[in-house]
Order: C-alpha cells, then sequence, then structure tokens
C-alpha cells in the first residue's frame, strides 16, 4: 500500500469516528440533524395550499370591566382586531345562578339572558356588529353538560336533569355547584338546540366554543351541529376535548390538551426537540380540513399555575406563544397575556379588571404579523434543526422557507444556523431588515426569530 492511499483511508476513518463523536455532544453549537415529522408535502418548492391564519382571543369579561364589561370589550376590539385576532371567543356571558353556586361563570341561570353586570342585549348586538365591521367573527361560550341549580328548566323542565337517590336533581359528577343534564330525555336536547339556535338568529353569533363536550352524548353534538348550520353554514365550531371523534358530530376544531403542560415541562431543560417532533406529528394526524387550538395559557391554565412562573418568568409566555403560532393549528391569546403586570394565578371567577399593555399587544402583533405573512409556505415540507433548549425549525413551499428560531430557556443562547441557510440573505420578519445569516445566530433570554426567504 503507498502512503498516499494508507494516509487517505487513514483521514477517513478519524472522518467518520469525528462524525460519530460530534454527533453525540449535543452543545449549542452542535449543527442540529433535520427530522421532518408531518411533513405534508414530499417536496419543497412545488405548488401547496397555505395553512391557515385564523387567530382567537379568549376574553373572559371579567378582566375588562366589573359592570359593562359587554362594551369594554368592545371599545377594546380595535386594539384586539389591530393584534390579528380573528376570532372572539367570549366567555358565559349568560345569567348566573346564585343556588349552591361558587361564582362560576360556567353554571347558568338562564340560556336565554345575559348576565346584567356585563350588559344587555343591546350591548352585544352592538359588540357583535363592530367586530363584524372589523372582520372579526364572535363565538359564546356554550355549556351543554350542566346548568345551575336554579336555572329557569330545575321549574319548568325538571324531566330534563339527573335525579340522586332521594328524586332530587342531581348535581355533576365533578361539580357540585351545578345539576347535571339528562340527554336520554328528547326534551333535553330540544330544549338546548333550541337556546343554541336564539343566539345565532337573534344576535348574529359566528359560533360555539362547547365546554366539557364530552359530557354530552355524541348523537346530541350531531343534531345540534346540524340544526345550526341550516341557519349558517359557516357557523365555527369548538370542542372542548382533545377526543378526534368530535370532529365527525361537525366540529371544526378540538384542543390540544398537552401543548401548554408538554412545552412548560420542555422549556429550558434542553429537550426541546422531542416536543417539537410530538407537536409536529399531532398535526399529520388530524382529518383533512380540520384544526387544533393552541395556546400558551387558556383560562384553565392560568387558573391553576402561575403567569409569572408557569413558562419560566412572564418573557417566556411569549416565547411558548411563538411556537403555538408556528407549529400548526390555531394559535390562541387569552385576555392577560396582553396586560400589564400580570403574576400569579389568575381565576375566572373574580371581576378583576386588567390593564391592558401597548407594549404586549405590539409584541404579540409582530408574532401574529409573521404568522399571518407565512402562510403559504407553513403548508409546505417540515424540517425539524432543533437543539437543546433552541426550537429551530425550517417550511419549505412555492419556493419560499421560513426559518423559525425560538430560545425556550431564560438565558441567552447561540444556535448553529442550519448549514444550508448559513449565508443566505433573508427578511427578519420581526425588524423588516433584510440579513446575510451568520454560522451561529446569537439569543436573548426566551428570544425568537422569523426569517423568510423569498
Amino acid at each position: 500500500m503507498n502512503f498516499k492511499k494508507q494516509h487517505f483511508l487513514l483521514s477517513a476513518v478519524l472522518g467518520v469516528l469525528t462524525m460519530a463523536a460530534c454527533a453525540s455532544c449535543g452543545s449549542d453549537n452542535d449543527e442540529p440533524a433535520p427530522v421532518t415529522p408531518g411533513n405534508p408535502s414530499a417536496g419543497g418548492d412545488e405548488k401547496v395550499e397555505p395553512a391557515s391564519t385564523d387567530i382567537i382571543y379568549e376574553a373572559n369579561p371579567r378582566f375588562f370591566a366589573k359592570t359593562g364589561a359587554l362594551r369594554e370589550i368592545e371599545n377594546q376590539l380595535p386594539r384586539i382586531s389591530g393584534m390579528g385576532c380573528d376570532v372572539l371567543w367570549l366567555m358565559p356571558i349568560f345569567e348566573p345562578g346564585e343556588v349552591k353556586s361558587v361564582g362560576s361563570p360556567y353554571c347558568i341561570k338562564d340560556y336565554k339572558k345575559i348576565n346584567p353586570a356585563y350588559g344587555t342585549d343591546a350591548d352585544l348586538k352592538s359588540l357583535i356588529g363592530k367586530a363584524h365591521s372589523l372582520g372579526m367573527k364572535v363565538i359564546l361560550d356554550w355549556v351543554a353538560n350542566h346548568t345551575s341549580f336554579d336555572n329557569t328548566w330545575t321549574t319548568s323542565h325538571p324531566e330534563r336533569y339527573k335525579k340522586d337517590a332521594n328524586g332530587n336533581i342531581a348535581a355533576t359528577k365533578d361539580w357540585a355547584d351545578v345539576a347535571q343534564l339528562d340527554y336520554s330525555v328528547a326534551s333535553t336536547e330540544e330544549g338546548m338546540i333550541d337556546a343554541m339556535e336564539y343566539w345565532v338568529k337573534n344576535f348574529g353569533i359566528d359560533g360555539y366554543r362547547c365546554d366539557y363536550a364530552e359530557g354530552v352524548p355524541h348523537d346530541f353534538w350531531k343534531k345540534a351541529i346540524t340544526a345550526l348550520r341550516k341557519i349558517d353554514p359557516k357557523l365555527i365550531m369548538l370542542a372542548e376535548t382533545s377526543q378526534k371523534g368530535f370532529y365527525e358530530d361537525g366540529f371544526d376544531m378540538i384542543y390540544d390538551w398537552s401543548f401548554a403542560p408538554d412545552l412548560a415541562k420542555a422549556m429550558g431543560k434542553g429537550k426541546i426537540a422531542s416536543f417539537v417532533n410530538d407537536a409536529r406529528t399531532t398535526i399529520t394526524s388530524l382529518p383533512e380540513g380540520k384544526s387544533i387550538l393552541r395556546y400558551a395559557f387558556n383560562h384553565d391554565v392560568v387558573a391553576e399555575n402561575e403567569f409569572d412562573r408557569y413558562f419560566g418568568s412572564a418573557d417566556g409566555v411569549k416565547a411558548a406563544y411563538a411556537l403555538a403560532a408556528m407549529l400548526g393549528g390555531t394559535p390562541m391569546i387569552y385576555s392577560g397575556m396582553d396586560a400589564d403586570n400580570v403574576k400569579g394565578k389568575l381565576s375566572f371567577f373574580n371581576y378583576s379588571p386588567l390593564t391592558f399593555s401597548s407594549t404586549l399587544t405590539a409584541d404579540y402583533s409582530a408574532i401574529d404579523a409573521a404568522y399571518k405573512e407565512t402562510a403559504d409556505v407553513r403548508g409546505g415540507t417540515f424540517a425539524d434543526f432543533s437543539n437543546g433548549d433552541v426550537a429551530g425549525f425550517t417550511y419549505k413551499a412555492n419556493g419560499n422557507t421560513l426559518l423559525v428560531v425560538v430560545n425556550t430557556a431564560n438565558s441567552a443562547k447561540s444556535y448553529r444556523t442550519p448549514i444550508q441557510l448559513s449565508g443566505e440573505v433573508m427578511e427578519d420578519l420581526l425588524s423588516g431588515s433584510e440579513d446575510k445569516l451568520p454560522v451561529s445566530l446569537n439569543l436573548e433570554p426566551y428570544g425568537y426569530k422569523f426569517y423568510l426567504k423569498r
């Protein structure tokens, strides 16, 4: 064997060993190997259908005003719409019960009356009209599983309720403040569908978010959604469940229950790549034309967890939302995420008006603008380059490439730019500048960047 050939073979062996060693290093500066869970298309440059641009804003009226909340929400609509939100979800606006009540807005006394503390029928009609003029849709929070113990039905239609051993109206298994409805009785279905139709016919609402959908039979939801869509075929129907069987009932969207808690566990723990992979795998399993709701906080999560600690700090909430927006599905902002000085848990039982932040509004506006601008490329091929605490991934479609980078740690990180994009000139969607991507990107604690190459 001559020296040159021997030297070549030795170099090749050393190269293989070096590559194997580097693959197990796991530092922030390693080049992460791309994986492609959940590719909706086979390649990166063919024409593909754009991804959704819908964004939901969940409004708790009790966070807007102690009285006249509907008018105050209407006053805030230009700001909410300006963030890029297309759908306003109003948490229950109905007259609440008093008997055995613990103050929950999900304890309904009358399905056809507005809580007088929130406002009047005229206030709701004005709010809906304003939302429609801004291009927004309005959905109501509907509670079909139970009512208050002083609901009008308890006297006019007692047959609609489950009974205890003594023949009295029974509480639900999980909540003692509300009475369990009985859907084996035809009258219950009839009364509930009539009540749901009332708000579509008389107020022009655009759909429902259906509380505890699993507590109500599938047959009811099929009948109700069929009846409602005879009035308005375009109604939005969101089910509070993670069970995909509810798509078959006619729901457009269900929950990704695991998104927020799994992300909270992964942030700052060096395991974000596994989270990204799972999130994208979920997207690939959705039926065509259906979506899944993703958020950093909703009313339940922030009532049970501290706002300024759940994702490491208050700044971590924006990073979490950036991932909710860019990993697929329909993102949602909860009222409070856009408010000043929010700390601790936020009970949705209390009347606690918040001061909404112009700075946070601008921050979420920027994320949402990037989300909407990239719809055509987010429908394309996904590749994951996440590493350590940094979620990094690309989409490619229609000749465009989107790079999303999110630091999930409360410390600065250096992230190795995917090698095929290093040196490329791309638009920074947050600043509007045209940047030549360096070998490594420096990220502030909980920092995020969106780059687009057209």
